[in-house]
């Protein structure tokens, strides 16, 4: 069902506009009637699992309810949408998360725009940053895109629309009764190879790929899908030059650490954000200090085996 402007959700969310619209869900901005001096909020739509089997339904209101407390936990965090509600209306699950103010990434990671190697490490230690905290609550985004980016207007990085609460759309059951997940999650592009495997559990390095993904394209100022790929070991080839395209500005230290974030197999990945970070400040390690000066000369010791001033014949032999 898609909500017009001035409609009221839950008796008290009055629907400005539609932000956005995915295959799972969509988004608007609403005012609450309840409480006026709030800013605008966020209400994101998601459908029921479209299945005549009521254990799909029963099983999406527990993810559901699941989800939305992990959110809520989450969003303590100034990096994260606050979550102020949830409920269920005509079908479909709602939730009501604060609104950001800025400007999402993929207006600043425009084709054939190349950032600095500095700007680029800059944006990869504020995400990765975020993912040690998410992860610590073992919650994998499984959709970090630019669009799901935000710089604030403070120019903090808030990461939003968290890829878990839009998968309750998607499952069904199949002709054993088993409920599972009937599409992947993820963004074409961004997404590793494994995780178009709906059945596999989402892992740390799911999102560190997609992190990898991000500041490579950043680096190149091409989108991920006009990439090209290795066709015997799939991995993807970014660090190249063309008659159009001069060689790319980046350290070893630092294209190394992308290379690892973005290898087809998941095992040869990081496993984990904080090893990204650790394999970051190695390679911008102070450089070392000088050496000590030499020591002074120990003239006291020389004018000991001197003669008195005024005298003739300098030093003693």
């Amino acid at each position: 069902m898609c909500l017009n402007p001035g409609d009221i959700l839950a008796g008290r969310y009055r629907i400005i506009a539609q932000l956005g619209q995915g295959g799972f869900a969509r988004t608007y901005t609403a005012y609450d009637l309840e409480n006026p001096d709030r800013p605008a909020c966020v209400i994101k739509e998601i459908a029921f699992p479209e299945s005549n089997n009521s254990l799909v339904l029963e099983k999406a209101r527990n993810r559901f309810q699941r989800e939305a407390k992990a959110l809520r936990i989450l969003g303590q965090d100034s990096r994260i949408p606050e979550l102020f509600d949830r409920f269920e209306e005509n079908d479909n699950f709602y939730l009501v998360q604060e609104f950001i103010e800025g400007t999402p990434l993929s207006q600043q990671l425009r084709q054939g725009q190349q950032w600095a190697e500095s700007d680029v490490i800059i944006l990869l230690r504020e995400i990765l940053e975020i993912l040690i905290f998410i992860h610590k609550a073992d919650v994998i985004h499984r959709d970090i895109t630019p669009s799901n980016l935000i710089r604030r207007t403070d120019r903090k990085i808030i990461l939003i629309d968290f890829g878990a609460v839009k998968e309750i759309s998607t499952l069904t059951s199949n002709s054993t009764g088993e409920i599972l997940t009937s599409e992947a999650i993820g963004t074409t592009g961004y997404m590793p190879a494994e995780q178009y495997k709906p059945r596999l559990t989402p892992q740390p390095y799911n999102d560190i790929y997609t992190v990898g993904i991000l500041a490579i394209q950043a680096l190149t100022g091409r989108h991920p899908r006009n990439l090209p790929h290795d066709s015997d070991t799939g991995e993807i080839i970014w660090d190249y030059s063309t008659s159009d395209r001069g060689v790319l500005q980046v350290s070893d230290g630092l294209k190394n650490i992308l290379n690892k974030m973005v290898r087809f197999h998941f095992q040869q990945r990081y496993q984990s954000a904080t090893e990204v970070l650790q394999a970051l400040d190695s390679t911008q390690s102070p450089p070392p200090p000088p050496p000590p000066p030499p020591p002074p000369v120990r003239m006291q010791a020389m004018a000991a085996r001197c003669l008195p001033p005024g005298l003739v014949g300098g030093c003693r032999k």
